[in-house]
């Protein structure tokens, strides 16, 4: 079994079907929302191929306002921190793999790492993950 190159959700479609299907569970920091997965709404590039023995996996995605931070370098900073846990987290079983997660920061919240990557567990638990 080959392992898919990214984990990342892309394109407005899916986005836009999170946030109209999407159960969402709130925290202080953040807002998780979940759905099952619908393939044929990402791109055929980003689509797995199975016959060519590509795993499913659960496919996540983060959004951060500029109203969190002005600043772009530590939105992303944020965002590949909150994906690299993300990662680590549903690397380690394919259970999930129909699922996708739509991860939000609320606007305002002064963020630090410790406390969001602890309430990022906190929703993941709840939303059952």
């Amino acid at each position: 079994m080959v392992l898919p190159t990214s984990m990342r959700l892309r394109g407005h479609r899916c986005f836009d079907y999170l946030y109209r299907k999407g159960q969402r569970f709130h925290g202080t920091l953040m807002t998780l929302r979940k759905a099952s997965a619908m393939p044929r709404l990402l791109r055929s590039e980003c689509r797995p191929l199975e016959d060519q023995g590509q795993a499913a996996v659960c496919r996540c995605a983060v959004v951060i306002s500029s109203k969190v931070s002005k600043r772009a370098v530590i939105r992303n900073r944020l965002r590949r921190r909150l994906h690299d846990h993300l990662r680590q987290h549903f690397e380690q079983s394919f259970q999930h793999a129909n699922t996708w997660v739509l991860i939000s920061l609320k606007p305002g919240a002064a963020i630090s790492e410790a406390p969001m990557l602890e309430e990022c567990d906190r929703l993941l638990q709840q939303a059952g993950y």
